[in-house]
């Protein structure tokens, strides 16, 4: 399957992949995302010059539902003011976290994999992007406490149960610093015990542990 994708992203990814995790999981790891990109139809074609990020490029910056009309879905509304007022202006639209979520104005993600049904659909989004270059917020530093990945971990299902950040409350963390005030760690009852989770937002958005 790797042999038949673009070369040099093959490169690039196996030298990222190399310095997050290093050699002996390079290999294993780049499996995994191959099979993936191909399970979600994600390709490596080639941009022109004219469709790369340049300091040409002007940009929207706008959570899904601030152009609203009634009770019509934002991005809709969105899509059809974009078209009417900013077409020739603005050849990017970058939408904040438009997923599910549980708080945090979109940046604790229940579920990656849909549109929060009260902004609209993945063919709202892909309507938009017929006349603008698309950008998205992918928040994976963290998930809601409400996914599917936090409700399985806290009933210790595999893989789950590996995926947050358990640390010891006794640990010495006053060099971390971050732009939130509230507890760093997070006191959670599991299946398997009652444990400390590593929070750097707040309790509702639980890190994920991107070293396993």
């Amino acid at each position: 399957m790797i042999k038949n994708l673009n070369i040099h992203a093959l490169k690039r990814m196996r030298h990222r992949i190399n310095r997050l995790y290093g050699p002996q999981e390079v290999e294993h790891l780049l499996e995994r995302m191959v099979a993936l990109i191909g399970r979600y139809g994600i390709g490596f074609e080639g941009y022109s010059a004219a469709e790369r990020w340049s300091e040409t490029s002007a940009v929207l910056i706008t959570y899904g539902d601030m152009v609203q009309n009634g009770d019509e879905l934002p991005l809709q509304v969105l899509k059809r003011f974009a078209d009417r007022h900013l077409s020739g202006a603005v050849n990017t639209v970058h939408i904040l976290p438009f997923c599910p979520y549980s708080s945090d104005d979109g940046f604790s993600v229940i579920d990656y994999r849909e549109v929060d049904p009260n902004l609209g659909s993945w063919e709202d989004i892909q309507n938009l992007g017929r006349g603008f270059r698309l950008m998205f917020d992918l928040v994976l530093n963290h998930v809601s406490r409400k996914s599917t990945w936090f409700v399985d971990y806290v009933a210790n299902i595999a893989p789950y149960r590996d995926f947050f950040i358990e640390e010891d409350p006794e640990t010495d963390l006053s060099a971390v610093v971050r732009p939130r005030n509230l507890p760093l760690l997070t006191p959670v009852h599991t299946r398997h015990g009652d444990v400390h989770l590593w929070t750097t937002f707040s309790d509702d958005q639980i890190d994920l542990d991107f070293a396993n």
